[in-house]
């Protein structure tokens, strides 16, 4: 089931050009090279991926998208390209345009982001191998351990007896904003951005994922997700000590 000619397996890169945390995120130069351009490079390299295409509104983005190997087949309509729009509506955009257009039809789509410059070609094979060896598998995901539990977390509400605000635990009382040992805690995992479905997921669940979700798990420092100027930082010094 591990060889790729008897399976069409589409590799789609989600790169909208509205990102307000940071600024055209998608093409901000990253190592030398825009972060769209890192994981299409990244995806090229991969023993299954047979077809890759870009999902974008911007024809600057899809120039660049050309430039380093991918496929523009259209642009994203602007109301899939909003803050608020669905993954999965870009998705099944691009699916129906290929299935019209090409007729083209994929066994398995794996849905990648540039936003995560430290995920490899290795974590693509890995989880689209871990989808092809389980028949019953709806699809598999790279995940890694968070940072913080997120039983953790807190929130702020009004306490309408004091008319003041408050900090609380998330889903119960104050009492437990108190630290607990993080030890104490199942350990959490959070998604790193690389999905490998079946098609027929899509169809059957209207979702990326489906129930029955397989899984391959990367370390912490390669699962950093930029989202703001911090985290362009951050992993700007990660890659300087890495190169030094």
């Amino acid at each position: 089931m591990e060889n790729k000619k008897k399976n069409n397996i589409l590799g789609i890169i989600g790169a909208r050009s509205g990102s307000k945390g940071v600024p055209n995120k998608n093409i901000r130069l990253f190592n030398g090279k825009p972060l769209m351009g890192l994981i299409i490079e990244k995806a090229k390299k991969s023993k299954y991926i047979n077809k890759i295409v870009l999902s974008t509104d911007s024809s600057e983005y899809a120039d660049i998208g050309k430039s380093f190997g991918a496929e523009i087949p259209c642009l994203r309509p602007d109301h899939l390209a909003q803050d608020n729009s669905p993954e999965i509506e870009f998705v099944k955009h691009m699916l129906k345009y290929l299935d019209d257009k090409e007729n083209y039809k994929p066994d398995i789509v794996v849905r990648m982001m540039s936003t995560i410059p430290f995920q490899t070609t290795e974590d693509i094979d890995n989880v689209i191998k871990i989808l092809l060896s389980d028949d019953d598998a709806d699809s598999a995901v790279v995940i890694s351990e968070g940072r913080q539990h997120p039983q953790k977390a807190l929130k702020i509400i009004q306490d309408e007896n004091r008319n003041k605000k408050l900090v609380t635990y998330y889903s119960s009382s104050g009492r437990e904003v108190t630290p607990i040992a993080r030890q104490n805690y199942q350990k959490a995992y959070f998604r790193s951005n690389i999905i490998a479905c079946k098609t027929s997921t899509i169809i059957q669940t209207n979702s990326l994922t489906g129930d029955f979700v397989k899984f391959h798990i990367i370390p912490q420092e390669r699962a950093i997700d930029i989202d703001n100027e911090i985290d362009f930082k951050i992993c700007e010094n990660i890659i300087n000590l890495i190169d030094s």
